[in-house]
């Protein structure tokens, strides 16, 4: 197994498999309002689409196929998920049943880049991958949300019958860096894996848009997590804009830049066509040290915990 060729940036599509009443980001988007996001994407060159059936049981998806079918099949990557949590536990082949339904969903014959979504029984679930990776329905494995002990248990498992992971998926930022500390990334980098940074603008608080006069949508899960916590990152976000003005550059731009400069890939959530030219902007954009220093510090000042409920600590 060769280590994924890919964009420095992934697209993540969390958001697009949200519930009609917008539960979880505050908004429901149909393929017309997403069609013109695709399409700016694929032109940009942001080729990796990164999404889940956990993503509104499979609308995600759905949706992510449905919009590509305009795209030959070998101009973009599909990074897709299977979640323990969502096994039916009526078969013996749970994964092959989840990544059939998603292969039906996104209108293809096979992942790039598929997923364990979460560490739950690894002893279980890993050695399903292995035939699928043989049928060729797999091209390359990944683990998301596993600390190190558990990634390289799962490598060992796999290296009985001479597959490997090719990737790791971990909630990354300048607020949450859990997976440095914890030797996840130096790791990855050490063993040719890419480390996939997910919730790098922690759900839209570190774009600059949120304030506590302009908090986030009123009855959304990320308006619960995060609403409380604005005031005390309003330095870090003034910092973000503060560095980004310097070159012309956004504080979204700044973050996702921070993200790159660790080596980590960032996936991106991004629902509006407007905002695709600001990843091909961060790509360019170039941090000092200083100022690396400088938003560390002022992230560690905020003492903002923002794990996800669904976490474990990595260290």
């Amino acid at each position: 197994m060769t280590n994924l060729k890919q964009p420095r940036i992934a697209l993540g599509t969390w958001a697009w498999g949200d519930t009609p009443n917008g539960q979880v980001f505050g908004n429901h988007l149909t393929t017309t309002e997403l069609q013109p996001v695709v399409d700016a994407a694929m032109a940009a060159g942001l080729t990796l689409w990164d999404t889940a059936y956990a993503y509104g049981a499979g609308a995600s998806e759905e949706k992510v196929g449905e919009l590509l079918q305009a795209y030959p099949r070998e101009s973009y990557q599909l990074s897709t998920k299977f979640t323990p949590q969502m096994a039916t536990g009526a078969s013996d082949h749970e994964v092959a049943d989840m990544l059939a339904g998603s292969l039906k969903r996104l209108k293809t014959d096979y992942i790039d880049l598929y997923w364990i979504h979460n560490p739950a029984d690894i002893e279980k679930w890993t050695p399903q991958l292995i035939p699928l990776v043989q049928s060729g329905q797999i091209k390359q494995i990944g683990v998301s949300n596993h600390n190190l002990a558990q990634i390289k248990r799962v490598n060992e498992i796999l290296g009985a019958a001479d597959v490997q992971i090719s990737a790791v998926q971990n909630h990354f930022s300048l607020l949450y860096r859990s997976s440095e500390k914890a030797g996840i990334i130096d790791y990855c980098q050490q063993h040719d894996l890419t480390f996939f940074a997910y919730m790098v603008l922690e759900q839209g608080i570190l774009t600059g848009r949120y304030d506590s006069e302009h908090p986030l949508p009123a009855g959304s899960a990320r308006a619960a997590a995060y609403n409380g916590v604005l005031p005390q990152i309003s330095a870090l976000v003034a910092a973000l804009t503060e560095i980004g003005a310097k070159q012309q550059a956004s504080a979204v731009e700044v973050a996702t830049a921070y993200a790159l400069a660790k080596g980590t890939t960032p996936i991106i959530g991004v629902t509006k066509a407007k905002y695709i030219p600001s990843e091909a902007a961060a790509l360019a954009l170039k941090l000092t040290s200083a100022d690396i220093d400088r938003l560390e510090s002022l992230a560690a000042a905020a003492d903002v915990d923002t794990k996800g409920s669904w976490e474990a600590p990595m260290i």
